[in-house]
């Protein structure tokens, strides 16, 4: 799902270093998630357009039980 609004968010951030972009979410919310090696050009361009950054990390050891 995707409109007009978001289609310019995700050019925007190919023209300013991202590598690749993927809409994640559903029901019309969720995340622009930008790959970038020049993360400081994307994230002005990204705050420019009045958009928010949400860090996030991988996490490389599988499933973990976290409380029980």
């Amino acid at each position: 799902m995707s409109n007009g609004v978001i289609d310019a968010w995700y050019e925007r951030g190919m023209k300013n270093g991202a590598l690749g972009g993927k809409l994640v979410g559903a029901g019309g919310g969720g995340f622009l998630m930008f790959y970038a090696a020049d993360r400081n050009r994307l994230r002005h361009a990204m705050r420019a357009e009045g958009l928010e950054e949400v860090r996030f990390g991988f996490d490389f050891e599988g499933t973990k039980v976290v409380l029980s």
